[in-house]
């Protein structure tokens, strides 16, 4: 089959970031609407339209790096490589993610912000459970973030540009919902950008490879994931949800937005030295 995009690869990044998206919504709605129109239960309709949309991108990648940007290798290129130190840099991402979540709860418990809870209801399942949806999550998110839109964006602007455009438009992304839920979880917003900024940084530490930004990702979703899921703590009100976290996310307190300032500030000293 004789393709040739390549003119494609050098119109604007906007143009480009509009092309790809469009192309995977076409692709993905007529598999989404029946599912959005007859399954009622919206868990099941997460799962059947994610899925879904995952495999699509995971399929469109290849067809776009070898057809746009003659790029015949496009994972490898994005940083999925399949080698020892990319999976050790994945590991010591995933404890650094965990071991995070794990002391911010735990000062938090200190300082008498929240009560750990001894409930029946938790499981071991929670913590696979916990694993899975974190590491889904993760290279999905890692591979379009900071593995394809950051090599568009790179073609076109200067480091600095691409770090706070993948940064920003990371924490837009997480933000397409209702007005008042917009502004009812604004502070969420900064911790996202922060993070995105904490794992560009992460990326670059590793020159280019996804598995560090990848492995701290997830593991801040594990640690959340079983702290919520399995109902482990209960705050006690005697500080404002906005210094813990609006709607008890962490992500949109004071401690969870000096909690990714200090990972920024780690994964930027770090990266600065690995280019040394």
């Amino acid at each position: 089959m004789n393709i040739n995009l390549t003119p494609l690869s050098q119109r604007p990044f906007p143009i480009r970031l509009g092309i790809f998206i469009l192309t995977l919504l076409l692709l993905w709605l007529p598999i989404a609407a029946p599912i959005y129109l007859l399954v009622k239960n919206p868990n099941l309709v997460t799962i059947f339209t994610m899925v879904p949309l995952a495999i699509e991108f995971l399929i469109l990648l290849p067809f776009w790096g070898k057809y746009v940007h003659q790029q015949p290798k496009i994972f490898q290129h994005y940083g999925l490589e399949l080698t020892r130190k990319n999976k050790v840099e994945l590991l010591r991402g995933l404890a650094i993610g965990f071991v995070s979540i794990l002391i911010l709860f735990g000062l938090e418990g200190l300082l008498g912000w929240l009560v750990w809870q001894q409930t029946s209801s938790f499981q071991l399942r929670f913590v696979l459970e916990g694993i899975v949806t974190a590491l889904g999550t993760a290279f999905a998110e890692e591979l379009f973030f900071r593995g394809w839109m950051y090599d568009e964006l790179q073609r076109d602007y200067n480091p600095s540009v691409v770090l706070w455009a993948t940064a920003t438009i990371f924490a837009v992304a997480h933000f397409i919902k209702p007005l008042s839920e917009v502004i009812r979880t604004s502070p969420q917003f900064f911790g996202l950008l922060l993070l995105g900024l904490a794992l560009v940084w992460a990326k670059r530490r590793c020159r280019g490879r996804l598995g560090f930004p990848i492995g701290i990702h997830a593991g801040l979703v594990w640690g959340w994931y079983i702290i919520n899921v399995g109902q482990l703590v209960k705050y006690s009100g005697r500080v404002p949800d906005w210094v813990t976290g609006v709607n008890n996310n962490p992500l949109a307190g004071v401690m969870g937005l000096v909690f990714m300032g200090v990972l920024v500030l780690w994964m930027r000293g770090r990266g600065e030295r690995s280019r040394l």
